[in-house]
């Protein structure tokens, strides 16, 4: 008998072929996959109204959530268009010289008062020793003046006192000639004398008036307030600051900077720009905001202030003032929008932000920064 092959059962196992007079083998039954089972019409209709409430419900709370949204907020204006300012002091002399000495450095910070650097001053010493010189010589004059003045008014006492002689003189002649002892010629001499003596008066009385008029009509005023004296004193000042000035000083505390043109051995001229002050002491935000932030704006709002280079400095402070033009209007060349330019560009005024507490960290000139005004009130409140 030959053995039948072995046939391979749907699970991959051969089976052996049944033998004679065996009972016949039962078929065996291999489970199918398993099939999902068909929805019912009613979980199909409550899924559809699923659907269509979820279509409609999200649209709805968007636009809730979105106008609700608009109607509390409005409340902080904010521009990203602000940077920091400092007063930007420029040095200069106040007098022409070579400089000899520069004591700082770039980007030095100084004290206010430090000096920056030096000029020759040899002219200006000498200059200050010739008016000095002047002044001595004024208050000499001053008191050859007084002396003078003095001499008159000793000329003029003794003037009176021998007009009072000659007068008594005139009188007793004419007294004698009226009772016939004294002769005409006696009373002419007594006359022609009495007449002279008051000439010599009158003119000693010019003189004191002349000399009190070099004392600026008053002998009694104090040498140093006479105008010949006040202007030489004037001058000694003047050539006693124009020395002062070839040291240059710090008007205020900051940070010297763009020392490149000055070095020693250059000449300067009087008011020629030879470096920058940085004043730290003045610190404050320019925030150019559009033209239609503006309306809620007033002086006096609290600002909230982010500086980019610091982003973890939070800054505070309050709106200090509205620019009285927008920047186009500060530009070298404003736009001349009468010229038939239809295009309507936004513009934007600039607003001064004072910070209430000086910075914890130090803040550079030009620093971007962002703000926002609390103007107080949302769109909800203009709406009521």
């Amino acid at each position: 008998m030959t053995a039948e092959p072995k046939r391979a059962t749907p699970e991959g196992r051969a089976e052996p072929s049944q033998l004679p007079g065996a009972a016949p083998a039962q078929p065996r039954v291999v489970p199918e996959a398993a099939a999902t089972d068909a929805p019912s019409p009613a979980a199909g209709k409550q899924g559809k109204r699923r659907r269509r409430l979820l279509m409609i419900a999200l649209p709805l709370i968007l636009l809730i959530g979105g106008g609700g949204y608009w109607l509390y907020g409005g409340r902080y204006v904010t521009t990203d268009n602000a940077y920091v300012h400092l007063p930007l002091v420029a040095v200069s002399p106040d007098v022409s010289g070579r400089i000899t000495e520069v004591y700082v450095h770039e980007n030095e910070k100084v004290a206010q008062g430090a000096p920056l650097f030096r000029l020759d001053d040899e002219t200006y010493r000498i200059k200050l020793a010739q008016a000095e010189a002047a002044l001595d010589t004024a208050r000499l004059q001053i008191a050859q003046s007084r002396a003078a003045h003095a001499t008159a008014v000793a000329q003029l006492e003794a003037a009176r006192g021998i007009a009072a002689v000659q007068d008594k003189e005139l009188e007793r002649q004419q007294q004698l000639t009226t009772r016939g002892v004294g002769s005409q010629a006696s009373l002419d001499d007594a006359t022609m004398q009495a007449r002279q003596a008051h000439n010599a008066v009158a003119v000693a009385e010019r003189q004191v008036e002349a000399a009190a008029a070099a004392l600026g009509g008053d002998p009694a005023t104090e040498t140093d307030a006479l105008p010949a004296v006040k202007a030489a004193i004037a001058t000694r000042d003047a050539a006693a600051r124009d020395l002062d000035k070839t040291t240059v000083k710090a008007a205020s505390a900051g940070t010297v900077s763009q020392l490149g043109s000055l070095n020693v051995g250059q000449y300067v001229t009087a008011g020629t720009e030879v470096a920058t002050l940085v004043d730290s002491a003045d610190t404050w935000i320019e925030a150019n905001f559009k033209e239609t932030q503006l309306a809620g704006l007033v002086p006096g709002q609290s600002v909230g202030i982010e500086v980019d280079a610091y982003p973890d400095l939070e800054l505070r402070g309050h709106l200090d003032s509205l620019g009285a033009a927008t920047g186009s209007q500060f530009s070298l060349i404003p736009a001349q929008n009468a010229t038939g330019n239809w295009v309507k560009v936004v513009q934007r005024v600039p607003v001064r932000i004072t910070l209430d507490d000086a910075p914890a960290r130090e803040l550079a000139s030009g620093m971007s920064v962002h703000v926002a005004v609390d103007t107080g009130h949302n769109r909800l409140d203009a709406l009521r």
